[in-house]
């Protein structure tokens, strides 16, 4: 099995490439450079595996939520990669890979995480393990106020992932006590993870049909006066 998995919906810039059970991974912070520096990180990774893109089984990416430029450019690189070579695609959430990566490194079961969506708003998910090791999403992701968050049922032992925790940390520890980490962005590592059952399942589509998830669908712009 030979997938590459890239995201760019956050302030990080992410590619990863798995070779059967071997990963290899570039993860950079680099706001706003995301469109000059993904492609280049993808040429390193099949360069350093001895690879062309046309030898791989598929493509993943981050199909959001994040920031709408950088899931576009995500999506978009990812179709226009997988169009030149006949490549089947998979889109995984930004907050399961978050979740995904608590599990990883912090052997987590039940995870609360949560991206700056700007506008006093987060995009937020609640993921629980299953028996497979793959982190499974609780009821829906949304765009939603921190203080609006409904409670959640019993005190399992939580742990908090994503920018949303940065910024709004005290808002929401005092919504629901959770384990701090220091995983702030969506790997594309862990997007592997993630892949790989949907590989398994037959869930990859054509380029064509690879769509974003914005969770927020609408956002409202304030004309300044005179304007």
């Amino acid at each position: 099995m030979k997938l590459l998995a890239l995201d760019t919906s956050t302030e990080a810039c992410s590619v990863a490439l798995r070779l059967n059970d071997e990963v290899l991974a570039l993860d950079e912070v680099c706001p706003q450079q995301h469109s000059k520096r993904v492609l280049p990180m993808v040429q390193q990774l099949l360069s350093d595996a001895g690879l062309t893109l046309s030898q791989l089984d598929g493509l993943v990416f981050g199909k959001g939520p994040g920031s709408f430029t950088g899931v576009r450019i995500g999506v978009g690189v990812a179709q226009g990669l997988a169009f030149g070579a006949d490549l089947p695609v998979f889109g995984v959430s930004t907050l399961a890979a978050m979740a995904q990566a608590a599990q990883r490194l912090h052997q987590a079961s039940q995870v609360l995480a949560a991206i700056d969506a700007r506008m006093a708003e987060i995009y937020f998910g609640h993921y629980q393990l299953d028996d497979t090791g793959i982190m499974q999403l609780q009821g829906q992701e949304q765009a939603i106020r921190p203080e609006l968050l409904p409670a959640l049922e019993g005190s399992l032992n939580y742990t908090a992932v994503g920018t949303g925790w940065q910024t709004y940390g005290a808002l929401l520890q005092q919504w629901q006590s959770a384990k701090s980490t220091d995983i702030m962005y969506p790997s594309a590592r862990d997007m592997l993870t993630l892949a790989v059952p949907a590989w398994q399942a037959g869930s990859f589509v054509a380029a064509e049909q690879a769509e974003p998830s914005y969770v927020r669908d609408t956002v409202s712009w304030q004309k300044l006066p005179g304007r």
